[in-house]
């Protein structure tokens, strides 16, 4: 594995620890996220908090649906294709 390769996976681990511990606050929440597309960076935030909670991660929108995913959120796009965010709702345990 190449020096680069190793940094990626490294902010990679990070991006995705940093997500977990954000959603731990508050697994029951609806979140939402946008990125840029071909980008590595995206924010999330917590639905209905007041003031705005949101984090930056520097993960590409495709690897933080997964990772919410894998958190046991579904997650969907709008209809509207105009928007782009995705909204990750809890699934029933």
């Amino acid at each position: 594995m190449s020096a680069s390769e190793e940094d990626n996976t490294s902010v990679y681990k990070e991006a995705n620890n940093l997500l977990k511990s954000f959603v731990a606050h508050n697994p029951a929440a609806e979140y939402a996220f946008d990125g840029e597309r071909d980008t590595q960076v995206s924010e999330i935030c917590r639905k209905g908090a007041s003031p705005k909670d949101c984090i930056t991660l520097q993960m590409n929108s495709r690897d933080l649906f997964k990772a919410m995913q894998d958190l046991g959120f579904f997650c969907s796009v709008p209809i509207d294709p105009e928007r782009t965010h995705i909204n990750c709702k809890p699934m029933p345990k």
